[in-house]
């Protein structure tokens, strides 16, 4: 009798070759995408730090191409100013991406520290700063990041502010929780016993321990830092500057996406692919930092 392909048994040898080709396939996938990701995150980082390396025009230039379709001449085509939108697109990446860094370094800094202080600490002074940071995670964010700006006044500086005040909460959080977990093990009680001070207890035996969470918190949240950074830019919350930052541009252009598409459309697919590229980087930091935590 003839057995069909449903019928047929697959052996033990089998199935685990099986798993491995899937195991494998989907490791050179990840692998694949986070060095892209990598590539084109260093190629913004190279256009931010010698953005005149890189573009084929001034930003500031004024030609009489004025509203030129993407071609050989303007590759990402021109606005109605008569810039090179390529030339404007490099030069911007450096204001993008000091709003993802900066904001990620302020608010991990300060959450980190209130978070440390409330987990250590406990008691009275845990329940305070943790229903402080309960009001503030109640705002959305990005309601959060508007207001502070409107408060604050327009300019760049602002933005980071509004930005990293926006993303505390989430550092605090995570750290108070590691905090927790850390400070009851063996080498804590250890240090406790030799006398160690709180201070050198905090910075030196539980931070250092908290670190690996708040690295890949950070990596991710550079992402939405820079999404958050772009929407108030585009809201017309940032400073008016020569060389417009991504968002700026994305604002500058919607009006004219019947008449110039590429205005607006290259600024926010750049906008995109910039925090699609460092989401998936921080992807692999977590599954590399903390195998517990890694996707299926």
């Amino acid at each position: 009798m003839k057995l069909t392909s449903s019928q047929v048994l697959v052996s033990p040898l089998q199935r685990q070759r099986l798993k491995l080709q899937l195991g494998l396939g989907r490791l050179l996938r990840a692998r694949f995408f986070f060095v892209v990701s990598a590539l084109l995150v260093g190629f913004l980082v190279v256009c931010a730090l010698v953005p005149q390396w890189i573009a084929t025009f001034s930003p500031t230039d004024m030609t009489d191409a004025t509203l030129q379709m993407p071609g050989w001449a303007h590759i990402f085509g021109t606005d109605q100013f008569g810039r090179d939108i390529f030339s404007l697109l490099v030069y911007g990446s450096r204001q993008s991406l000091l709003t993802g860094v900066g904001s990620v370094l302020i608010g991990g800094l300060i959450g980190a520290i209130l978070g440390l202080i409330a987990g250590y600490v406990g008691g009275i002074i845990d329940s305070i700063l943790m229903r402080a940071i309960d009001i503030v995670m109640a705002i959305p964010g990005i309601l959060l990041a508007i207001s502070v700006s409107v408060a604050l006044g327009s300019s760049y500086f602002t933005i980071i502010v509004a930005v990293s005040v926006a993303s505390v909460p989430g550092y605090a959080r995570v750290i108070r929780g590691q905090v927790i977990a850390i400070k009851s093990r063996a080498f804590i009680e250890a240090a406790r016993a030799v006398g160690t001070s709180h201070l050198d207890m905090m910075f030196k035996h539980i931070l250092p321990n908290c670190l690996s969470p708040l690295l890949v918190m950070g990596t991710l949240g550079i992402g939405s830092a820079i999404l958050v950074g772009s929407s108030l830019s585009f809201l017309g919350l940032g400073e008016i500057r020569e060389i417009p930052d991504w968002g700026t541009l994305l604002s500058q252009g919607r009006g004219m996406l019947t008449v110039a598409w590429w205005i607006a459309v290259f600024p926010g697919l750049s906008i995109t692919f910039l925090v699609v590229s460092v989401n998936l980087i921080g992807d692999e930091l977590r599954n590399r930092l903390d195998p517990k935590g890694r996707k299926g």
